[in-house]
């Protein structure tokens, strides 16, 4: 839709060529034309407004400099494909010879819009094949969690309210790095505040990147032992319940989809993996004479 001269033009597909930018762009100049001032005349001098001509030209702009940076499901203008499927050993990202044709180099970079906990930087790319492309980039400072494991073998998880999805979910305990702090002290510091629980011993378990399509965010996560319970002290906007689960109960929740928040599923899985591998194999023990 397009408001012109607080007028509604609805959009209709071109009949000559589809385009709705051209369209648009005459729809919405005659209707500029049926609302101006009695009397005003073509160039509108006395009330700087612009022609219909100007209108034209303007939205023509528009609808050009969309294209170029529009691709999303548009194959018109390209015809490459995908590497062809390899069977190889693992290698990561950046490291195979190959990566270096799959990268965009970043032209130009712009903060267009800055929050309280992350920013959004507008950056001007150019594809392998030379193409322009924009890429807008969610930048965040990084964050941890902590799969706080009893000495009984249960999960600290906090109930929380998310207004992003309108409704409460159970997640392991986590928290915003703040600006140079150690991700391990900040993650003593978040299982404190939000859970009460002291650690004993904290460990490194992995890092995700949670979004890496429009996010530079990455989570640390950490493993505690050796937990005693002090006192919570959550932030002014947090209202947190603490629950202590079975480990095995949270993995079979993970397995069966009902948890969808990204860093308790990686939490979760990474400290049944950890366990399996310390867990002795009964099948590969000697047997007995």
């Amino acid at each position: 839709m397009l408001l012109v001269g607080r007028k509604t033009v609805s959009k209709k597909p071109s009949e000559k060529d589809g385009s709705l930018e051209s369209q648009d762009a005459h729809e919405a100049a005659e209707e500029c034309e049926a609302v101006r001032a009695p009397g005003a005349d073509e160039s509108h001098g006395d009330l700087g407004l612009p022609t219909m001509g100007d209108l034209v030209r303007a939205a023509d702009s528009i609808g050009e400099a969309a294209d170029a940076y529009t691709f999303d499901g548009d194959r018109s203008s390209h015809t490459h494909e995908s590497g062809a499927p390899r069977r190889r050993a693992l290698v990561l990202g950046d490291d195979d010879p190959r990566d270096g044709e799959l990268a965009e180099s970043i032209e130009s970079e712009d903060v267009v819009w800055q929050g309280k906990i992350f920013d959004v930087d507008r950056l001007r790319t150019r594809l392998p094949d030379d193409r322009p492309a924009i890429r807008d980039v969610v930048r965040h400072p990084g964050a941890v969690a902590v799969v706080a494991l009893t000495d009984d073998g249960r999960i600290c998880l906090v109930r929380q309210y998310r207004c992003a999805l309108d409704r409460v979910t159970v997640e392991i305990p986590a928290g915003k790095l703040a600006p140079g702090e150690d991700p391990l002290a900040c993650a003593s510091r978040e299982l404190l505040e939000e859970t009460g629980m002291v650690a004993g011993k904290m460990a490194y378990l992995t890092t995700i990147a949670p979004s890496v399509g429009f996010s530079d965010e990455l989570i640390h996560i950490y493993m505690a032992t050796g937990l005693s319970f002090e006192r919570s002290a959550p932030d002014a906007d947090e209202f947190i319940n603490v629950d202590l689960v079975e480990v095995p109960e949270l993995i079979d929740a993970v397995l069966d989809g009902k948890i969808e928040d990204a860093k308790t599923v990686v939490g979760a899985l990474v400290c049944d993996a950890v366990v399996s591998r310390l867990s002795p194999d009964p099948a590969a023990e000697p047997h007995a004479m």
